[in-house]
């Protein structure tokens, strides 16, 4: 399957910006099910300093700042991807692990105990916290497997978890999450991890694009779509196995993934700081569409 998939950011702001610096995470990864053909970012007004780096995670991620005025700044990535299908999900599937198990087999294993450890640990928007081991340890059965588990867990927050676009912020803790019982999609994929977390499961953040379908009879307006998250689980000798909670179920030809991390902070689109004062406003335009072979 291929995908052309453009994301257009734009900041209008209240009064002149003299200087700003970004971090751009918007460049589709390599891995086994994904191809990253070209990808593309362009910057107006054409940014003083430009360069690309590698992050701690593997992510390709883009550095740029501006020293000149400006009252609008619009980033532009676009990027063309194949996918195939994710054959890790399949083993997962038939996998007898169980999950209370899985931390004695990544030790054994010794290679990836350390990159994949630190995946259970606490991070910015991943806390250990009583609400949330409360919220999840009715689907940590004694003899589950992990598999089920993980399918359990996505399965409850799915269904008590409304989609609510607006409801939240990045910045809205998990446990009002449960409490609330709305938010969006980083939601959902920080509330899985945090579960997994606290139970002794390594779970990482993943974010990407889902291929959007329009309703029978209706054409898909461009801009409409948007970026996504998920939720990818470590699976002793199998490797990483994704999760969509928002969605309930598993990524296979729709999901494009961009990066991996701890959580958000590590992974968020467009970040940075500028230099001005007034008021800003923010726009935000995503199309995957689906291209000839």
């Amino acid at each position: 399957m291929r995908y052309k998939i453009t994301h257009v950011t734009e900041y209008k702001y209240q009064e002149p910006v003299g200087l700003c610096h970004n971090r751009v995470c918007l460049t589709p990864r390599n891995n086994s099910h994904q191809t990253c053909q070209v990808s593309d970012i362009r910057v107006v007004p054409s940014p003083d300093e430009f360069n690309y780096r590698t992050d701690f995670f593997g992510n390709t991620v883009a550095y740029f700042s501006s020293y000149k005025e400006h009252d609008t700044l619009q980033v532009t990535s676009v990027s063309h991807v194949n996918l195939s299908g994710r054959q890790e999900t399949d083993l997962a599937f038939s996998s007898s692990v169980l999950w209370h198990d899985v931390s004695a087999l990544i030790i054994a294993d010794g290679v990836l105990a350390s990159d994949v450890f630190q995946y259970t640990l606490p991070s910015q928007y991943i806390p250990h916290s009583e609400a949330v081991r409360e919220f999840a340890k009715s689907c940590f059965q004694e003899d589950a497997t992990l598999w089920s588990a993980c399918n359990v867990l996505m399965q409850k927050i799915y269904k008590s978890i409304e989609f609510k676009p607006g409801f939240t912020t990045i910045n809205t803790p998990v446990e009002h999450v449960i409490r609330d019982k709305k938010g969006v999609c980083q939601d959902f994929a920080h509330l899985m991890i945090s579960c997994l977390r606290n139970m002794g499961l390594p779970a990482r953040y993943v974010s990407g694009y889902i291929e959007t379908v329009p309703p029978p009879g209706k054409e898909k307006l461009v801009g409409t779509d948007a970026s996504h998250a998920w939720v990818s689980v470590y699976f002793p000798t199998i490797g990483w196995v994704e999760f969509d909670p928002t969605n309930c179920l598993h990524p296979t030809f729709h999901h494009i993934t961009v990066a991996y991390g701890r959580d958000y902070h590590d992974v968020a689109p467009l970040r940075g700081i500028v230099f001005g004062s007034g008021k800003q406003s923010l726009t935000v335009k995503v199309d995957v569409v689906r291209s000839a072979e």
